[in-house]
């Protein structure tokens, strides 16, 4: 963190020379929003083009873990319309296919023991892709953010995990790409339908490395069929550029290193290693429909931060099935 250039660590130090989470449950700088029991800050990074919304709940449970969940957003996306509410007349309809606000009340209502955080991440150009492509040092940029992002919650010693849609997968790809290896308090790594950015070169043995070193590490990917998939008379994606070819091609890999068990029916192919810490899931598509935000929006989120524990093997929701938060989306 000797960027001094990057404003938002200054930011984030500043709250946490403030914060004092063993004695107030309202974080310094944050503001009590809604009525699920949240709190919350906006952190706008305009040097680099970055804007931040962390949201916490308002009671901590010091004897579960802390989950701080580094969620980054899709191609294309805002915060507001990433985290979702009830939609009426006249409404953007972005702000119903994602809700990661309303799927995250879900999992704090479901594991009570154990505390989540959510930061939503937004390059200022709605696109992570391009937002590496145009600022500079920008994987050093990803790392430093992590890690301040991290230290604000220092004396939870949080479990990070990074997630994504979309375009989001490049963020973490970023971070990857800016480590020697995945540090330890890196506990969880999911891509929704995000993992284009996969190069086996690259990343093939930082996960393997990673996966190895603790039980408690967890590799999750949701990608469907977009090979087959045409739109506006184009294929969707080229041959070797979409999720499905690159998810594959992950699986494959890990494969020379990890036993695999594979389940498949015409919906899906469940492919599983570690007794379920990797988790590649491939929804088949025979009609070459897109179900990109689909599988974010029919329990997606839920499942990349519950798969591997009870709750996922208690069967309290259902991967693309019907909506299971729906009492938690705000007005």
């Amino acid at each position: 963190m000797n960027r001094s250039c990057y404003k938002v660590i200054c930011v984030v130090i500043f709250l946490t020379c403030c914060v004092n989470l063993s004695h107030s449950q309202i974080l310094k700088g944050f503001i009590e929003t809604g009525s699920f029991g949240e709190q919350e800050i906006w952190i706008k990074n305009g040097h680099d083009s970055v804007t931040i919304n962390i949201n916490a709940p308002l009671h901590f449970n010091k004897k579960g873990e802390t989950f701080l969940v580094l969620f980054a957003l899709p191609n294309g996306n805002s915060i507001e319309w990433t985290k979702g509410k009830k939609t009426k007349s006249g409404d953007d309809w972005h702000f119903d296919i994602q809700h990661i606000a309303a799927q995250t009340r879900f999992v704090r209502g479901l594991d009570q023991k154990n505390n989540y955080i959510v930061v939503y991440l937004m390059a200022d150009q709605k696109s992570w892709p391009t937002w590496k492509r145009t600022t500079e040092n920008s994987k050093p940029k990803i790392k430093d953010l992590v890690d301040s992002l991290s230290w604000l919650f220092k004396e939870y010693h949080p479990k990070i995990i990074l997630n994504g849609h979309s375009g989001g997968g490049s963020f973490i790809f970023g971070y990857l790409d800016a480590v020697d290896k995945i540090p330890d308090n890196i506990e969880r790594i999911a891509f929704l339908d995000s993992d284009y950015g996969y190069e086996d070169s690259l990343h093939t043995k930082k996960f393997i490395d990673w996966l190895q070193r603790d039980k408690k590490n967890n590799l999750f990917v949701l990608a469907y069929n977009d090979s087959i998939v045409i739109y506006n008379g184009k294929p969707l994606v080229s041959p070797t550029g979409g999720t499905w070819y690159r998810s594959r091609l992950l699986q494959r890999k890990l494969a020379e290193t990890f036993s695999f068990k594979t389940v498949a029916d015409t919906a899906f192919i469940d492919h599983q290693a570690l007794n379920g810490r990797i988790r590649i899931i491939l929804k088949e598509n025979p009609n070459g429909l897109i179900y990109h935000t689909v599988q974010v929006d029919k329990n997606g989120f839920i499942f990349s931060l519950l798969s591997y524990t009870k709750f996922d093997r208690k069967k309290y929701f259902t991967y693309f099935g019907d909506r299971v938060y729906e009492k938690f989306i705000q007005d």
